[in-house]
């Protein structure tokens, strides 16, 4: 009988997969698309990147964790807002391509949300002072210079 290992928080497998959101074989497996895709796109040469593959797939896994927003991120790697907008699509694109990595369909989140209740909450309602019925009468629309 195999004894089930003890799980380590402290691990380097278990930080890595606290930080990013997926193991590290998950990681490599990602990293092995992008560079495939990415060195197809780019055998006949080009201008270098601004953003590494392995940057790449950071960004998108850390926008995904940490719901940070792009221009906190393209502060962090010295790049635009926009550079990292491309950069999130690029690899979601490129993973969904592959076809190795898929979220569920629009099927299944339909059917998974039978049993769930929504509850929605204006709470953007405030009251309007109106003028009073008849004030028209006595109201022109505009100031009185002398009071």
């Amino acid at each position: 009988m195999r004894k089930k290992k003890k799980y380590n928080p402290n691990s380097p497998e278990s930080v890595f997969k606290r930080l990013y959101g997926v193991k590290p074989y998950t990681f490599e497996k990602m990293m092995a698309i992008l560079q495939k895709e990415y060195d197809e796109l780019h055998k006949k040469g080009g201008s270098p990147p601004k953003l590494s593959v392995k940057d790449k797939l950071t960004i998108m896994l850390k926008y995904l964790r940490e719901y940070r927003t792009m221009e906190s991120i393209g502060a962090d790697y010295g790049v635009s807002k926009s550079t990292i907008c491309e950069s999130i699509q690029w690899v979601e694109n490129t993973l969904e391509k592959d076809g190795t990595f898929k979220l569920p369909g629009i099927k299944v989140l339909e059917e998974a949300s039978e049993d769930i209740e929504i509850i929605v909450v204006d709470a953007t309602e405030s009251p309007i002072q109106r003028p009073k019925k008849g004030q028209k009468e006595y109201y022109s629309g505009k100031k009185n210079a002398t009071q």
